[in-house]
């Protein structure tokens, strides 16, 4: 794995309700964060896209780290990152799905009495990774409330169809019990695991077994 190049994303992204409030989710950034240092240890050249998390990644040999904070800085981010023609690609950055049609230009008042947001859906930055780097090994990640091994296939359906992934780690987090799943593009389950460093270290095994995308 020596010299081979890795893109990891991580962490949430923002879209702006005004100059002061954004709409985000929960997603820490950790997986990424252990996957990125995981890579690193193994001799791969890394590049972490980082979103706003609580607790930035520390520099370690090996790793360059791009932040952002919005979606828009993330799509730009991630476009010109493309560019370099990773061997890997591991997208497990929480992309917003929705953003404000319209988002206001200046603090709205909280004194207001009721306040209506009208969100669409934003661009599947997934289904642009393979269109801009078609041999980077593209590894896809999707949350769900709960899962169960038995449904994973159909959960991931679109990333494989439409994202042309080549793996996808299904994961779910209730409380704090984690669960994921590692399935290739021909469905097989992979691995399992119950904790992120677990699931972590099965596609890095997953990728010193079949270090390319035509072998997953």
């Amino acid at each position: 794995m020596q010299n081979k190049s890795v893109l990891i994303t991580c962490g949430p992204t923002w879209t702006p309700i005004d100059d002061m409030r954004v709409i985000s989710n929960k997603s820490s950034g950790t997986l990424g964060h252990i996957l990125a240092d995981l890579f690193c240890k193994k001799g791969f050249k890394v590049t972490l896209l980082e979103g706003p998390v609580q607790e930035r990644m520390k520099p370690v040999k090996n790793l360059t780290i791009i932040p952002f904070q919005y979606y828009s800085e993330f799509r730009a981010e991630l476009l010109k990152a493309l560019k370099q023609n990773f061997d890997i690609v591991v997208h497990a950055a929480a992309v917003s799905d929705y953003q404000l049609k319209k988002p206001f230009n200046q603090k709205v008042s909280s004194h207001l009495k009721e306040l209506k947001l009208t969100l669409v859906p934003t661009e599947k930055l997934i289904s642009l990774i393979k269109q801009k780097s078609p041999k980077s090994c593209l590894v896809g990640f999707k949350l769900e409330s709960s899962i169960a091994a038995k449904s994973a296939i159909r959960k991931t359906e679109d990333l494989f169809n439409q994202a042309q992934c080549d793996l996808v780690i299904l994961n779910s987090l209730t409380g704090n019990k984690y669960y994921g799943v590692i399935l290739n593009k021909n469905r097989e389950i992979l691995a399992q695991a119950s904790s992120r460093e677990e699931i972590a270290n099965h596609l890095i095994k997953i990728f010193n077994q079949k270090p390319t995308n035509n072998d997953l």
